[in-house]
């Protein structure tokens, strides 16, 4: 290459532009295909999500789903991963803390408050008299999967379904 001089590498860059804009130009078209299909996918992936989170609340609405209430009254074993849970608004929680490695119920007793692993933990603590929640705030601890964001909802507002792993 040093043999060469600046114009003829100029001239061999002409060149070499002048036979890419063909394929950059079929490159364009088929980017533009690759978005049209990928636009399609997003819309019926979202129309399907749309779709299952009506079908949920209707199933919520009708009685299909036991509250996590309702659940921790009658259950007396298992997993809380067992389930997978639900706001009355069809949105996908899990119980606890964000970044906790399992999912957890909180109680209490008016004064004190004691975290439930599973479904034995919370039997024992509901026998005992205590309640969803912690002193002064009732209810139950959720967030949001993949997110650090947080909040505690009244035990009648989550929804408890067989979970994937449990169905599967």
């Amino acid at each position: 290459m040093e043999e060469l001089d600046a114009a003829e590498i100029e001239r061999r860059v002409a060149e070499i532009r002048e036979r890419m804009r063909p394929l950059e130009s079929d490159l364009a078209a088929l980017r533009g295909e690759r978005d049209l299909l990928l636009t399609e996918l997003r819309r019926r992936r979202r129309l399907a999500d749309r779709t299952q989170r009506a079908d949920l609340k209707a199933g919520m609405r009708e009685g299909k789903f036991p509250t996590v209430a309702e659940l921790v009254a009658a259950t007396d074993g298992g997993s809380l991963d067992d389930y997978d849970y639900n706001l009355k608004t069809g949105g996908q929680v899990r119980l606890g803390f964000p970044g906790a490695r399992a999912q957890s119920l909180g109680f209490t007793d008016g004064v004190r408050i004691a975290s439930a692993a599973d479904f034995v933990q919370a039997a024992e603590l509901y026998a005992a008299g205590w309640e969803l929640g912690s002193p002064g705030k009732p209810g139950v601890r959720v967030h949001f999967p993949g997110t650090r964001q947080e909040r505690l909802v009244p035990a009648e507002e989550v929804y408890a379904r067989p979970g994937e792993r449990a169905a599967g």
